[in-house]
């Protein structure tokens, strides 16, 4: 008989040993879902942990780039971006007046002078000439008012502008400028307190208005206006501003390019059509 190559061991089966390997695994088995729950524990944690950090990221970020958060604040954003909407606007009017000019076969369009005068009654083009310069501002804040004297007649309100841009008008005014923006049939403006809101800007006191024409007619128009003679009463009485100039050579500019928006007929609908039909 051959020996064989390998060599065996004898397997023990000591019961001291296998009492005490079932009681190890015993408590690994309690242990088991404890251990898993801890995981869980931190791993939640972690998680936690980086939403509290990205949200922080973001809000620093977001302090970086403040956003207006209350209306005068709103009001001056926007008045610095129609400022630079309109310089904007303002260079492309200037490229497409020079293309114009350079088109040698420019279409007719009827008189000169009738198409002059309409740019100019239009604020088409800029013009320059002899006129008046009015001026309103408020009254001083303290004084010795009388009793029945409100805050409210201490400021220039907006019906005190609209009667010096009528009464310039019906004086034979030909072009006129308000602050620094030109006046035509579509300008709009109010007052919102002491601030005049203008082409989506914002101006304060003194208010100008600066018209071209005949000056000894533009100040008889002026005289004749009943609405400012009411404003001067407070002139007088409150002291304020109001100042009118005569200036020999007035520079207005062109008004910027607008659209206007109409009212049109919906589809379908026949404009002609008895409508009690």
């Amino acid at each position: 008989m051959t020996a064989p190559e390998g060599t065996r061991h004898r397997e023990s089966h000591d019961p001291a040993v296998d009492a005490h390997s079932g009681v190890v695994a015993a408590v690994r088995a309690r242990l088991a879902p404890r251990r898993l729950r801890a995981a869980l524990s931190v791993a939640l944690v972690l998680a936690l942990a980086g939403v509290l950090f990205t949200a922080s990221a973001q809000l620093a970020r977001g302090t970086e780039r403040r956003h207006p958060e209350d209306l005068p604040q709103l009001v001056e954003s926007e008045s610095d971006r129609a400022d630079a909407l309109a310089a904007k606007v303002q260079g492309l009017q200037s490229q497409v007046d020079r293309l114009t000019a350079a088109e040698p076969g420019a279409v007719p369009t009827g008189d000169a002078d009738t198409m002059e005068n309409s740019g100019v009654e239009a604020g088409l083009v800029p013009v320059d000439g002899p006129g008046v310069v009015v001026s309103l501002t408020d009254a001083p804040t303290t004084g010795n008012y009388p009793a029945e004297i409100t805050p409210d007649d201490l400021v220039v309100h907006q019906q005190d502008v609209q009667a010096v841009i009528n009464a310039l008008w019906a004086g034979g005014a030909e072009a006129m400028m308000l602050q620094d923006q030109r006046v035509t049939a579509t300008t709009a403006f109010r007052c919102v307190g002491n601030v005049l809101s203008l082409g989506g800007r914002l101006y304060s006191p003194p208010f100008k208005v600066s018209a071209i024409g005949d000056p000894d007619a533009l100040r008889a128009a002026l005289d004749r206006s009943p609405e400012i003679a009411i404003y001067k009463q407070y002139v007088q009485a409150v002291d304020l501003g109001w100042s009118v100039k005569d200036d020999d050579h007035l520079a207005l500019p062109a008004a910027p390019p607008s659209s206007l928006e109409y009212a049109t007929v919906p589809k379908g609908t026949d404009p002609f059509s008895d409508a009690s039909k």
